[in-house]
């Protein structure tokens, strides 16, 4: 072979490598919409993302929130208790919920009460929220109501995690 043969060769065989490597009808993933777009280091950031996990339904964006210790609680009015459960069990229910909704609407209104600690590793946060599961077009239900949340992280600048949920609405 020739200098001049092998030219076009060397030219060729990287486009081909790339050509095969990409298929335009299997787009990459879109990094661009991860939790590291918003930034949890802020109380706000904490509420984006939860808002972004639960209108894209998704899971491991959602368990980025929760804290290894996290307690949700709620009222079950028909008992007259309240009901409690932890990380696992929330994480679970939360894909139940997620794989049995069409679509999921959540509104995070104002903000009741908020409190920080002076090192900025504990917070609490009172919110009005509205939520709405459409299971399809002829069921949808709507919650509207407050959630408290205690929040917690190692340092100041470390990103917020969900420590507690107490959901205080009235459904």
């Amino acid at each position: 072979m020739t200098g001049s043969t092998i030219k076009p060769i060397l030219t060729i065989v990287p486009l081909i490598a790339v050509l095969v490597s990409c298929n335009p009808f299997a787009p990459g993933l879109d990094n661009s919409l991860t939790t590291n777009s918003i930034d949890q280091t802020t109380i706000d950031g904490v509420f984006q993302n939860f808002k972004y996990a639960y209108t894209v339904r998704d899971t491991s964006i959602y368990g980025q929130l929760i804290g290894s210790g996290f307690t949700f609680i709620y009222r079950d009015y028909d008992r007259g208790v309240d009901v409690s459960w932890g990380r696992d069990e929330d994480m679970r229910t939360t894909s139940v919920m997620f794989q049995n909704v069409e679509r999921l609407d959540l509104v995070w209104n104002n903000i009741a009460a908020l409190s920080t600690d002076s090192s900025g590793t504990h917070a609490s946060v009172t919110r009005n929220f509205n939520l709405t599961f459409t299971f399809n077009p002829t069921d949808i239900e709507r919650v509207d109501g407050y959630a408290s949340f205690s929040l917690e992280r190692p340092q100041p600048k470390s990103p917020w995690r969900i420590l507690r949920w107490q959901d205080e609405s009235n459904y």
